[in-house]
């Protein structure tokens, strides 16, 4: 493995390895902390983060290595116009891996061919976000102990979010994982997840538009926002940016184990009074985040 670009760059078998590899970390912290000493990671980020980028930085600083980067294209010379192709190359001479977001889908993959570093894909537009996959099947491991004979609901946007898009086609390569899709029309998966994951995988999956009338029958239930980056009509995101809100009302057909994910940031799509709840996993999934990308920094740069 020398990029990371698409969750399909790896086997289900280096998932495992990567998870194991996290768990590790998580009870053994000081086993790691001088394993990337006098190693460098650059964040480009050409569109804005907090918790990817920070939970890059804070993996590196804790595994002993050193950050350098930029949090927003206006801070890089992207903005006098120079290619991505030619930032990662020199970027390349200076620091030993890189970690990359852009809101244009492919540009990781454009600038891996260019990189003498590895590459990790933080995020390309709407298309794709491995590590936070990465990060939500750590997550789910740790709360099911297992990654397959689940059922899975995704909610909110998931036509736009990259997130989802990532996750689902980690779950498909599982056995007997269930997919309910809640969403309303405009904001259903893509065509492309329909039929080159979904049914390609012959996954089991249902798609509606009733939140309510499905929650009873999830194991893992992923909570996503209403992007208005992604929505090229200020009318539209209006419309449609509070459709599905969980509240703790809502909570009470749900399966006493089962466990909320997001992404984060959130917006209001989560009642804030639902943090308290056991079933609350999105702080911890956070934590989780850098933990999985401290396994992934020493999985590139092939460190033991």
């Amino acid at each position: 493995m020398k990029h990371l670009i698409d969750i399909r760059d790896i086997t289900t078998d280096e998932i495992e390895q990567l998870i194991e590899k996290a768990n590790d970390i998580i009870k053994n912290p000081e086993k790691y902390r001088e394993k990337c000493k006098y190693k460098k990671l650059a964040t480009l980020f050409f569109e804005p983060s907090t918790r990817t980028r920070l939970s890059f930085e804070a993996a590196m600083m804790e595994l002993g290595g050193n950050v350098l980067g930029f949090s927003e294209a206006q801070s890089s010379s992207a903005s006098k116009g120079e290619s991505v192709s030619d930032t990662v190359k020199v970027v390349s001479c200076y620091a030993d891996i890189i970690a990359m977001r852009h809101p244009k889908e492919g540009a990781p993959m454009v600038a891996s061919f260019k990189s003498d570093a590895p590459i990790i894909n933080a995020g390309d537009g709407g298309h794709n976000h491995p590590t936070q996959t990465l990060t939500d099947l750590l997550t789910i491991k740790r709360k099911k102990g297992k990654l397959s004979d689940i059922t899975v609901g995704f909610c909110g946007d998931l036509k736009f979010g990259r997130t989802v898009h990532s996750l689902i086609a980690a779950l498909s390569r599982y056995e007997n994982v269930k997919f309910v899709l809640i969403s309303p029309d405009e904001l259903k998966v893509p065509g492309y997840i329909r039929k080159d994951v979904l049914k390609k995988e012959k996954c089991e999956f249902v798609e509606t538009s009733d939140l309510q009338e499905v929650i009873g029958q999830l194991d893992v239930l992923y909570m996503t926002r209403v992007q208005r980056e992604r929505f090229f009509n200020e009318a539209d995101y209006i419309r449609l940016r509070d459709s599905y809100i969980l509240t703790p009302e809502k909570l009470d057909t749900a399966k006493a184990d089962l466990s909320i994910l997001h992404p984060l940031p959130r917006v209001n799509e989560i009642s804030t009074k639902i943090d308290e709840d056991p079933r609350a996993c999105y702080f911890e999934q956070a934590l989780n985040g850098k933990y999985i990308r401290m396994a992934l920094i020493l999985k590139l740069l092939e460190i033991d």
